[in-house]
Order: C-alpha cells, then structure tokens, then sequence
C-alpha cells in the first residue's frame, strides 16, 4: 500500500517534497499521466559492491520503492539526518557473484510501477564522474580494468586519461544506447596533446595498441554535441589479454529479438566457420542440418560453405546477428553448383533477404498508421527447395559490410528441416489521432481502478506454422484480471485486454504472458516479451523512437485516481448464443470525469469482430446496449472474446489529492513562521546572542513558509482540469457460441 501522507519537517532540516509536479500547459493533454522513471546516476553498480543512486522521473510522488528485474540488485531509501527518506535517493546493493548484465529498474509510486530504466552490473572497479573534464588539462585519470558513469556535457568533450604500455592491447568500448541512453557517441583516443590516433562514431568499440609508452586521452562527445542527464554513459577501458576477445559491454534486446533464440538451441554454436572461405575453390565443405558461428570480417566477407542435397528435400534457413545486437543486414544466396566439360557452373535456387515486420508499421511518426515497434529483423529466416540431387553452395554476407571491418559483427547460421514453432512479443496500442499517442509510447503496464487497457500481441511465425494461439496472462495483481482476444490461424498478431476492478486497492507484481497453440498434434506454450519505448515520444516530428524488450512484466494497479470511464457488461458471466442468431449484451457504463461531445464512438477488439458496426453511447449514459449478429460476423462455434474501444477527451485532474495536503503545510508552516517571528521580537531587546539566534529561526521559519506556499500553489496548478484524451477501453466480452440445435426425425405413418 502506497501512503498517501505528508509531514511538515522540523525548523533546521530540509524539506521533501513528494507530490511535486511541473504545471501542466494549456494545451490538450495526450494520454493520461503515467509513472515514468528518467535516468539513474550512476546507471550501474559492479557486482558485490553498493551505490547510491540517484533518479529522475515524470509522475513520480510517494516514491516507495526502487525495484530490479533480478533478486541479485536491491534497493533501499537513503535517510537523512533526520531519519526520513531522502527523495529520488537509494543506496543499491548487488550480490557477491552477480555476472555481468543489464537488467530493468523501476520505481513504485502513487500511480503505481513506472516504466523501466537499465541498469548494468560490471564485473570492473567503477567510478562516477563528479566534475568538468570538457579540457586536455582537466581530464579524468581511468585505471585500466575501470568502468566511469557519467553524462555528457552538452555542446563539450568529456576528457579522460590512462597509461599504457608500448604494444598492450587496449580496449575502449561506450555503452550509450544499449543502455537507454539518448546519446550517439562518438568516441577518439588521442595522445598526451589531445592529438587525434583512433576514431569511432558507430557506437561501436576501439582496439587500440599504443605506439610508445606513455599517457593516453580519450574524449567522448555527442554526435550532434547534445547533453544533459538523458545524455549518459558508461565508459570502460580495459586491457585484452590477446587470447580471449573481451566480452561487450551488455546491452538490452531489441525488439527484433523476441523471434531468437529458437527453443532448444544451444548457447554455443555446434562448429564455427574458417577461413579461407570467400570463393571456390577455398569453401567449406558441411553436411545438412547445421549450426555455425561466425564473424563478417574483415570487410566484404563472404563465407561460403558447400553441401550435398538430394530432390525433394526442403531447408530452412535462418541467420542471426542484427538479433544478436550487431548493426548489420545479412543475406543469403544458395546455389546449384554443377561441372561439365571441367567447367562450374551455378544456378541460383534461393536468395534469402529480411524477417517481415508482422505488422504493418507507422509510416512515420506523426501518422502514426501502424505502430513504431518493429518485430521484423534484418536478418534471415527463409527457405530452399532442392530440386535435383546435387551439390550446392550457401553464401552468407553482410550487405552494410562493404567497407566495415569489425571483428565484433558476429552471426549464427542454422539450416535445419521444418520446425514449426513461434515468437511472441507485445506492447501497448498505439492511436491514431492526428497528433498521435506521444507519450503513450512507453505506457508503463500501471492500471487505474476501473480501467482496461489493449495491449498489441505479435508473433513471428517460424518454419511454415500458421496455427491460432490462445493468448493468457498469469500472476498479476489482486483486483486484476486479463484476457487475451487470441491470435486467429494464419494471422500475425491479436490482442491481450487487462482490466483492473473498480474497487481494486494499491498491488503490484511480476506476470507472465503466455501463447498456446496445437503444433503437429502437440500443445505447445511459449512465454511472451513486452516491449518499451526507451522514452516518452512526445515530439514524433522530432524525435526518432527507440523501442526495446523488457527483461519481465511489472504490473500494478493504483486507486489513487479511478479511471475516467469504465465500460463493463451488466452480468460477468459468458454470454451464451446459438450460432447464426443475434445477441444483445447489456453494458454497465460508469462516468467519473467531465466529458466533451455528445457520444462516445466505440469499435471492437478480437479475432472475428472486425466487421462489427462502430456503436455510439450517449454521454453520461448509464447503460447501453451491444448487438451482436453472429450470421453477419460469421462467427464459428466455439469461445470468442472481444472489446470496445475508442478515443474521448475528459476534464481530467492531476492528484487533487494534493492539494489539502499542501494547504494543510502551508498552514502550519505559516503557523510556525508567525511564532517564530513573534519569538525573535520578544528576545531582540534582551540578549544579543539569543536575539541573532531567534533572528535566524525566523528567517528560516519564512523561508519554509514560502517554500510551502509555493508548493500549495503548484499542487493547486497541476490539479486543475485539463482535456486529455486518452483510450478507452472496455472489460472484456466473452461469448460462447453453440451450434444449432438438430432436428428430431418426425415420426410419420403411411397410409393403406
């Protein structure tokens, strides 16, 4: 449970302030107010050791908690010198033996669990950059084997310095955007005179061996020379042994990789490819199926590997590595390779280019006519048939890699027959108004009391499956439950509705999504990712977004606000029809907020609900009536599920709670203010020293007094109404339908 108090501090100690917010514009408000945490400093922690962090965010009061995606990382409040929490600090704690990863952070507030932040465990000595280093002069010393956090000046260079042996081999590797960073960095080593030697602007990691002994700088800028506290990064310098590469620093997933690994494969790679192989007659000879590791380097690789196939026989095909976080595009080539008269000639069977997005993308970000999250990849999943026995050769490259020569571009190359499976992936529904769902993008899975929000459920299809998947979600909060509106056979992508109660209480907890399908006459069950957007979008003309998976599926559920809207049926239970015929459900509607228009247009979520008609609900309109005609849905025997949406724009305030709370404060502040004052005039004209002490206790006295009505203000401002439009989304319908029933034969008599 959240508190929902505040206390006046004692004379002499800072004040906190939980329930501050910035006064919102007059403009309309996109989406309602959601729990965002920003940024973290440091964003990262070596494991067996502690931090104290500190954050940022957007719609974060009564911060309670800062909570991990692994048990490994814990948190608690940092106390002030009065024992009370010190707001936005923690002190983080990682377990003796943590390997190295990211893993999600978030915060638990009064609207409940917040969008999620990475947070890096190094197996390095770290430190946090604390002032200037934008000059040769002032640049920050590293030792080798070191990790620094920091944010990048804006419109400056960082500077740091290191020593180094002649021929030692260095590493220099900036996480930034694998990391949630805004930043693009640009990374130099350079000599003693800040005298450029290496340069990297892909983001990517330098390998740098000295000339001479001797000190070394490294600077570090934004591309474009932007800063700030969204700018960070975590720079690491490190010394390679020359025999086992240094691992990369961790990054989160994309999401393009919800579709890899496939089930079963192992970690390692069965073999590994070895050079020469770019062209006969210095292929590799392999048999089918195969699992292969790889590298596209040095730059224009090509890695061809040479098999016997018989007729008949169908291969699958399928590349990783833009899946493995490589900025790379692979394709693939397969031929027939035939001899005659001591001549080879090839023939073309197979070119094997992008995985597909499952759905139809946003054109661009201010259409918003799909959604920004992007489940295809560059890489490859594809097919060949063989259509004669034979020889033939596979040709893997890496078509950005014509002038790229790094060792890190890493694949995997699998060729297996037919293994029928799929990948699931979700995020939550985009809009579609003109000015488009900015800040919703990166919607935090935190409900209101009495709302029900549509989460987009993909799936990538692997190896020819086509089957339905029934789609669940398990574990979550008491007073909310979830359905999913499944993924129809043949199709890419369904649905997932979560509704909280109206009279659900503060919970929160971890969930899992899960799909089910029949494949080869076997149930099959696979788990489900969520995806994020790394921040809010809420300028799509401006801004490219950055989506990525999340590492699990924090739900929550708050009554400090109840939702504006909530629709429902009138009766929980399954609605029952026969097939064919037409069904009428009662919906209970429940206005809590001021609406503008004169009704509520409202169209439907689910497999086999698409041609229903758009229905219209009066405004404060208490019930309301769905039709539903089965003949014309052509809705077949069995369990559908389906819910209403549209978009409807309320007078929505911002924690009108706040306000007595605040008046209350500046109330007793103004009280203690007065008495302090009063204090002060009756010992001026005794003692002088006592006089400069009661002077003193009443300017802070006033100081606290203005602080407190300042923050009345801002909680009286933030809490005024404001259009906001926003989604609104119905508890789930969920019909059975039966089949006709069979006619009895008549008994008949024939006549003499």
């Amino acid at each position: 449970m959240i508190s929902r108090h505040l206390s006046l501090p004692t004379l002499g100690v800072a004040v906190s302030v939980w329930f501050a917010a910035s006064p919102p514009s007059h403009a309309q408000q996109v989406t309602l107010p959601l729990p965002r945490l920003l940024t973290l400093m440091p964003m990262g922690a070596p494991s067996g050791g502690s931090v104290e962090i500190t954050l940022t965010g957007e719609n974060l009061e009564e911060v309670t908690a800062l909570l991990f995606s692994t048990p490994q990382v814990t948190a608690r409040p940092v106390a002030g010198a009065d024992g009370s929490p010190v707001p936005n600090k923690f002190l983080v704690s990682v377990a003796p033996g943590t390997p190295a990863g990211v893993h999600d952070a978030r915060v638990l507030s009064r609207l409940g669990i917040s969008s999620v932040r990475a947070f890096a465990v190094s197996t390095l000595k770290e430190i946090t950059r604390t002032a200037a280093n934008n000059t040769v002069e002032t640049a920050l010393p590293l030792e080798l084997d070191s990790i620094c956090n920091a944010s990048m000046t804006k419109r400056a260079v960082d500077h740091y310095a290191f020593q180094a042996r002649q021929g030692q081999a260095i590493v220099v590797d900036c996480a930034a955007a694998g990391i949630d960073s805004r930043l693009t960095p640009v990374v130099v080593i350079a000599d003693a005179q800040g005298r450029d030697l290496l340069v990297n602007r892909t983001g990517g990691r330098l390998n740098f061996t000295p000339p001479a002994d001797g000190r070394y700088l490294i600077k570090v800028n934004d591309l474009t020379f932007q800063g700030g506290e969204r700018y960070f990064y975590r720079l690491a310098l490190q010394a390679a042994n020359g025999k086992t590469p240094l691992p990369r620093q961790p990054e989160t997933r994309s999401v393009s990789a919800m579709s890899w690994p496939p089930t079963g494969l192992t970690a390692i790679p069965a073999n590994r490819e070895t050079e020469p192989n770019n062209r006969a007659p210095e292929v590799q000879k392999i048999t089918l199926p195969c699992d292969i590791g790889g590298n596209f380097y040095p730059a224009a690789d090509v890695d061809t590997f040479e098999f016997a196939a018989k007729k008949g026989e169908t291969w699958w095909v399928e590349v990783a590595s833009e899946r493995l976080g490589r900025d790379t595009d692979p394709f693939v080539l397969v031929q027939q390779v035939k001899q005659a008269d001591g001549k080879e000639t090839l023939t073309d069977v197979a070119e094997l280019y992008d995985i597909p997005s499952p759905m139809k993308l946003s054109s661009n970000g201010y259409s918003y006519d799909g959604p920004p999250y992007n489940a295809g990849s560059p890489d490859v999943n594809g097919k060949f048939e063989v259509k004669g026995d034979g020889i033939y050769r596979l040709q893997l490259r890496d078509l950005f890699g014509g002038t790229r020569s790094d060792p890190d571009n890493e694949y995997r190359l699998l060729v297996r027959q037919a293994a029928p499976d799929f990948s699931l992936a979700a995020w939550g529904v985009h809009m579609t108004l003109r000015n488009g769902d900015r800040a919703a993008l990166s919607k935090p899975m935190a409900l209101r009391a009495g709302e029900s929000r549509v989460f987009e459920v993909v799936t990538q299809r692997r190896d020819g499956f086509d089957g339905a998947i029934e789609l669940a979600m398990e574990g979550l909060p008491t007073g909310v439950t979830a359905t999913g509106l499944k993924i129809g056979a043949g199709k890419t992508y369904g649905h997932l509705v979560l509704t909280a109660a109206s009279d659900a209480t503060d919970a929160f907890s971890l969930a899992t999504i899960t799909g089910k399908a029949l494949i080869n006459g076997q149930e099959t069950t696979r788990s489900c990712r969520m995806a994020t957007m790394k921040w809010p979008v809420k300028d799509a003309k401006g801004e490219i977004p950055a989506p990525r998976l999340m590492a699990d599926v924090p739900v929550s559920v708050s009554n400090s606000e109840p939702a504006p809207l909530t629709i429902e049926p009138a009766d929980s239970k399954v609605v029952e029809a026969t097939v064919g015929t037409t069904v009428t459900v009662p919906l209970k509607v429940t206005w809590r907020n001021e609406f503008t228009g004169t009704s509520l247009k409202l169209k439907a979520y689910g497999d086999g609900f698409a041609g229903l008609k758009e229905i219209d609900i009066p405004m404060k309109a208490e019930t309301a009536t769905l039709t539903l005609d089965l003949a014309a849905l052509k809705l077949p025997v069995g369990e559908h599920a389906l819910a209403l949406y549209g978009t409807a724009v309320s007078k929505y305030r911002y924690n009108p709670a706040a306000v007595p709370l605040a008046e209350a404060e500046q109330k007793k502040a103004e009280l203690l203010a007065q008495a302090a004052a009063e204090e002060a005039r009756k010992i001026a004209a005794t003692d002088a020293a006592a006089a400069k002490a009661a002077a003193a206790k009443a300017q802070l006295a006033g100081t606290l007094m203005a602080e407190a009505t300042k923050r009345m203000k801002a909680a009286s401002t933030t809490a005024e109404p404001r259009d906001t439009v926003d989604i609104i989304v119905s508890a789930p319908i969920r019909l059975s339908v039966k089949p006709a029933p069979v006619a009895s034969a008549a008994t008949t008599s024939s006549k003499p």
